[in-house]
């Protein structure tokens, strides 16, 4: 273990290694697609709301963890898909309970929208 690389250099290799993480899940996975590009409209949306800081951040923040899970949820995909087209019933319940934490998370991140939204409308609009 002697040629382990630090310092910098072990940080600017970890940023290649995410990256193309991010560049397979885009590329490999629909679902991590889809939820970027809403993502991306939701921040947009967030940012234009006149909410304050906190708010924004906790909007943006909720769909960011949305993309976080999705990504987990297509990194155990892909190890589970690894071993090959025989079903068993670990890799099925790992697939789900993958899912289950993507559905999770959007829900979240829908709550944490309708509450921001009805206390903003209510706020401007009573």
């Amino acid at each position: 273990m002697t040629n382990q690389v630090t310092g910098l250099r072990r940080i600017i290799n970890a940023a290649g290694y995410s990256w193309k993480g991010y560049k397979a899940a885009w590329q490999h996975e629909a679902a991590f697609r889809q939820e970027v590009i809403l993502g991306t409209f939701g921040t947009v949306i967030a940012l234009l709301l006149p909410v304050s800081i906190l708010a924004k951040l906790v909007l943006i923040g909720s769909m960011v963890l949305v993309i976080i899970v999705e990504l987990l949820n297509s990194a155990i995909e892909a190890v589970v898909d690894r071993f090959g087209e025989e079903w068993h019933t670990l890799c099925g319940r790992a697939k789900d309970m993958g899912s289950a934490a993507v559905l999770l998370a959007l829900l979240w991140s829908l709550a944490v929208w309708i509450a921001l939204l009805v206390e903003t409308w209510h706020y401007y609009f009573r």
